[in-house]
């Protein structure tokens, strides 16, 4: 496996181990990798011939500037890691090397659509411009013919096909599943955060969209939502910021049952820690 920390390394590597046919998949993180970082390189590995895993804390995608500055950035883990499954080459970029004259901002804009402004762009204003910004200088750089992102983040993977398609990149996205510890809390980076006491009020988030999907036939929109809230409510130390039974496509919250694409969708501040969770209904 080979370390490169600038696109000169990193296209040089890539150049080794290309050949005439070969294709090229890439996994952007910003490290702190979990087994749920792990499950998208393994699929990458089933998906292309050479696999690029990103490492970058995106500070263009920060809306609080202490959340910069608290995010985990354990990178020797982060390497043995990502050695041990298998990952051809590792691009662990400087800001100045992705953002020549940060903290000077780029010319960048992109019409996402609505859904930019939905959810967690309703609580993180231009997130979703910075996450599309850094994608696509990867994009540029790595030049992939697929991309591996995890469904935990299912909005960004909205957004991210949503650009893919306005600029015509000529790169196949793939979603893969949410890997969660065995009591269900969905595999985060910042679950380093929770002590024991929040891990354990954190699994309510995951028992509140599997209640919504376990009764999603038998009981009315409302009432899902209404008891899957009272059930974080009444969890200590968990502050909803919202709950929602969606379209899959636009995050429009549902006002009656569809037949597919239904997602339900839960963010939540649990003690110090803000965690996101989703769950597929249909």
């Amino acid at each position: 496996m080979e370390v490169t920390q600038t696109r000169a390394a990193l296209q040089e590597a890539l150049a080794k181990l290309k050949k005439a046919e070969s294709t090229v998949a890439l996994v952007p993180t910003m490290g702190a990798l979990h087994d749920g970082h792990i499950s998208l390189i393994n699929e990458a590995k089933k998906e292309a011939d050479i696999v690029v895993c990103s490492i970058f804390v995106n500070p263009t995608q920060f809306t609080d500037p202490k959340d910069l500055e608290k995010y985990p950035r354990p990178l020797e883990h982060d390497i043995n890691m990502l050695k041990k499954a298998g990952c051809d080459v590792v691009f662990m970029p400087s800001v100045k090397e992705m953002y020549p004259d940060f903290p000077q901002p780029e010319d960048w804009y992109i019409d996402l659509g609505e859904a930019e402004f939905l959810l967690e762009g309703e609580f993180r204003k231009g997130h979703y411009q910075g996450v599309t910004q850094i994608v696509y200088k990867l994009f540029k750089v790595v030049e992939p013919d697929i991309a591996l992102f995890g469904q935990k983040d299912y909005q960004q993977v909205l957004m991210i096909k949503t650009m893919v398609q306005k600029l015509d990149l000529p790169v196949k996205i793939i979603t893969c599943p949410i890997i969660r510890e065995k009591e269900g809390l969905a595999m985060s980076s910042r679950n380093v955060h929770l002590s024991e006491k929040d891990r354990k009020n954190a699994l309510v988030l995951s028992k509140a969209l599997q209640y919504i999907k376990d009764n999603y036939d038998t009981l009315d929109i409302n009432t899902l939502l209404e008891h899957a809230k009272q059930m974080m409510v009444a969890t200590e130390h968990v502050e909803l910021d919202y709950l929602t039974i969606a379209n899959g496509e636009t995050l429009h919250p549902l006002k009656q049952k569809a037949l597919k694409n239904v997602v339900a969708l839960v963010a939540a501040k649990v003690g110090e820690t803000r965690l996101i969770d989703n769950m597929i209904i249909n």
